[in-house]
C-alpha cells in the first residue's frame, strides 16, 4: 500500500491578512501549507527543500519575489514558484518567464485560478 504525502505549499507574503487567507485556500484544498511574512525569512531557514511550491508575492520589502527566485535558480533548486502582484508593470510576465517563475497572477485574482496553478506546477493538474 502506497502511502499519500500531502503537497507542501510556502506561502510568502508581507501582507497578514493576504497570506492567512492563502493559506486558509490550500489546506481547504487538501495542501499543506506555511506562511512567511518575508523572503529573507524563508530563505534564512533553508526551507527550500521541505516545500514542493512557493506562492510568493513580487513587491516586498528586503527581498522581492523575483529576488527570492533568483537566490532559489543560484542555489539549484528546481522548486516552482507562482507569483502574486498587485503591480500592474507591463513587464511584469517576461520578468516572470525569463527567471523561471511557474505563473503570475495579478492580485486580485479569484482564489481558484491559483489553486489551478499550484495543482499544475506539482503534476497534480487534472487532464480531463
Amino acid at each position: 500500500m502506497s502511502v499519500v504525502r500531502k503537497v507542501r505549499i510556502a506561502v510568502i507574503d508581507d501582507d497578514d491578512s493576504f497570506r492567512t487567507a492563502t493559506e486558509w485556500l490550500m489546506k481547504a484544498h487538501g495542501f499543506a501549507a506555511a506562511g512567511y511574512a518575508s523572503a529573507r525569512s524563508f530563505l534564512d531557514e533553508d526551507l527550500e527543500e521541505d516545500f514542493d511550491c512557493i506562492i510568493s508575492d513580487i513587491s516586498m520589502p528586503e527581498m522581492s519575489g523575483i529576488e527570492l527566485k533568483q537566490c532559489l535558480n543560484n542555489r539549484g533548486s528546481q522548486i516552482p514558484v507562482i507569483f502574486v502582484s498587485a503591480q500592474t508593470d507591463p513587464s511584469l510576465p517576461a520578468r516572470v518567464t525569463e527567471i523561471g517563475g511557474a505563473a503570475l497572477l495579478q492580485k486580485p485574482f479569484h482564489g481558484q485560478y491559483l489553486v489551478d496553478s499550484v495543482k499544475l506546477a506539482v503534476g497534480e493538474a487534472d487532464n480531463s
